[in-house]
């Protein structure tokens, strides 16, 4: 059962810009009473990456639930229904990001809403809200697109900038 998407937002997270503090993390666990829906893993030798629930928009997790408790949600989130979910596990088995769990008390199927709450009043999710580096992206395409465009422009913009007056660097490729 999938609902006209009338106002679509999409959430990216740059790991350029994440500083590893979990602040992430922790406001999720804080919000959804100890649980947290996105996790900062250290990979090749402690380089911070936060993992959460990427709402794809072919979600395996939505093709396989076989009572249709997977859905999404005006704004294009993948959320699930705890009272049609049947602990089956398909979706968890189906995610590539091995993102959904069991929640052992309800033994239902949960993973991130993207703070749907917080959403429905207007709010962007906790984790992009309480970023202090501002390396979750939560808007419009056009918006977190036009974001990543400038910082990536910073970023060159800087590495021009030290690498003249560092190392002398005068030839770039284009």
């Amino acid at each position: 059962m999938s609902k006209e998407v009338k106002e679509y937002k999409i959430h990216v997270i740059d790991l350029s810009t994440c500083i590893g503090c979990e602040t992430c993390q922790e406001v999720c666990s804080f919000i959804n009473n100890d649980r947290a829906f996105i996790r900062v893993y250290r990979v090749h030798g402690g380089i911070p990456v936060p993992l959460n629930c990427r709402h794809c928009e072919k979600a395996a997790c939505m093709d396989v639930c076989p009572t249709l408790a997977i859905y999404r949600d005006e704004t294009g989130a993948v959320l699930i229904n705890p009272i049609r979910c049947i602990g089956c596990k398909l979706c968890i088995m189906a995610c590539p990001f091995g993102i959904p769990e069991m929640d052992p008390v309800d033994k239902v199927v949960v993973k991130c809403d993207l703070c749907y709450l917080r959403r429905s009043n207007g709010l962007n999710p906790a984790c992009a809200s309480m970023c202090p580096s501002a390396a979750i992206l939560y808007g419009t395409p056009e918006e977190v697109y036009k974001s990543a465009q400038t910082r990536a422009a910073e970023r060159i913009a800087r590495a021009k900038i030290l690498g003249e007056l560092e190392i002398g660097l005068k030839s770039w490729l284009l």
